[in-house]
């Protein structure tokens, strides 16, 4: 191996590194069972999984689509990157009385058997995967022919998507190769992503309705607390006092700005995108 490839490699393997490190800070499991509960259920159901289906849920996170496709009786394998997150979804299986594979696995990297399942999910997952081409790629591999994917991805012009963007300019500057992960929300970049492989997209954007948070300040708190790529974002700015503040009111400004009238809540934009595999 060259000099260059032993660099990208050890590149790539930091990286990594920092991903899992980066979500497993925080509380990751109640964001998934407190405040986005529902998105899993509905993108089991867009996706047709039924007790026939051999299901691999990519990113799985603590399984937030993995545990209600097993409550439809099918084959599920939860993967994702965070040693941590896989513990708790375990943890919330057994509670459930569910029986599924939970397996650590980098989504640009699968270690699966090409056109082994009958559906791919991943649930505001996948696309936080650093290299959209990549994992792309190994969401169609491990896809049988005529095999169905079934994504949820946080839109741009959405709450998640502009959240990110209000973080970008405090944060560290990303890697070479690394793309947003907000992208992964607009159809034509997922064809893009897709072409040639997967094909029949039905994409329609939603919006999640959260009424988790009473204000602004609460919802900047819960973040600070149990979401990890803001706790990453903080943390890089600890010697930094005064541009965490302004960060802080940044945030919460956009927050105010997509919800907080009568009902407290906040409505977040979402793309459910289903195709089949070419």
């Amino acid at each position: 191996m060259s000099n260059s490839s032993s660099a990208t490699v050890e590149a790539d393997r930091e990286l990594k590194a920092k991903h899992r490190a980066m979500w497993a800070q925080g509380n990751y499991t109640a964001v998934a069972t407190e405040v986005i509960p529902s998105l899993g259920p509905i993108l089991v159901e867009a996706s047709g999984v039924s007790e026939h289906d051999h299901v691999l849920d990519v990113a799985a996170g603590t399984g937030n689509a993995s545990l209600p496709a097993a409550i439809t009786g099918a084959g599920v394998t939860a993967s994702d990157l965070t040693p941590e997150l896989l513990e708790s979804g375990r943890r919330l299986a057994a509670a459930q009385g569910l029986s599924l594979d939970w397996v650590l696995a980098d989504a640009e990297a699968l270690p699966f058997g090409d056109q082994t399942f009958d559906v791919v999910l991943s649930c505001v997952g996948v696309m936080f995967a650093p290299h959209h081409q990549e994992a792309a790629n190994e969401l169609a591999r491990v896809c049988r022919t005529e095999g169905r994917i079934g994504l949820i991805n946080w839109t741009p012009d959405g709450f998640i998507g502009r959240m990110f963007a209000t973080m970008k300019p405090y944060a560290p500057a990303p890697p070479p190769g690394a793309q947003p992960p907000p992208l992964w929300g607009r159809p034509d970049h997922l064809e893009s992503l897709f072409y040639g492989q997967v094909g029949d997209w039905q994409t329609e954007r939603r919006v999640l309705h959260v009424d988790r948070f009473q204000d602004p300040e609460d919802f900047l708190s819960y973040f600070k607390t149990n979401y990890g790529p803001t706790i990453a974002v903080y943390k890089s700015l600890a010697d930094t006092p005064e541009r965490a503040d302004a960060l802080d009111e940044e945030l919460m400004s956009l927050a105010a700005g997509f919800g907080f009238g009568s009902d407290a809540g906040m409505d977040w934009e979402y793309l459910l995108a289903t195709g089949r595999r070419s």
